[in-house]
């Protein structure tokens, strides 16, 4: 792959609506991620030919990299609940209601935390034990990836 395909690869990538992206020719492979919280496209590139890492490294120093866990090491201590889907977080069942949890409520087990809207599918989140939310790591509307942090909590 030459340095106008991966260009425009990116581009097509960064129009589109996908977060993950991998495209593998022969030796070459290239993977693209956009980041959870800042819309951020992170690029990484595998190839054993020298020509086509230099080609790629103006991409990879144009955009910033956001790492998840760089974010969540940030974040007061406590277990956490992790998405169990990709989809959009919402923390209340209709803009005008009250959020299903706010900071520093107690949760018992089986309570809603949050909805995932998944095509066109919202799914209720449920506590998997009684805990007191710490912090909530996602916005109102934001994107979520499978496994990634969304809360942080106490158990009780």
């Amino acid at each position: 792959m030459d340095f106008k395909e991966i260009r425009e690869l990116i581009r097509v990538f960064d129009k589109s609506e996908l977060n993950k992206l991998k495209v593998k020719e022969g030796e070459f492979e290239i993977s693209m991620q956009r980041g959870f919280e800042t819309g951020i496209t992170t690029v990484t590139t595998s190839a054993p030919m020298a020509q086509a890492s230099q080609a790629t490294a103006p991409a990879l120093s144009a955009a910033p990299v956001a790492n998840v866990s760089e974010a969540v090491s940030t974040t007061k201590s406590g277990d956490q609940i992790l998405s169990p889907m990709v989809g959009t977080y919402y923390s209340s069942p209709s803009p005008e209601s009250p959020s299903f949890v706010e900071v520093g409520a107690t949760v018992k087990k089986g309570q809603t935390l949050c909805i995932l809207e998944a095509m066109k599918i919202m799914n209720e989140v449920e506590a998997e034990f009684d805990c007191k939310i710490i912090e909530i790591l996602v916005k109102d509307g934001s994107p979520v990836e499978y496994d990634m942090p969304i809360f942080v909590v106490e158990k009780l």
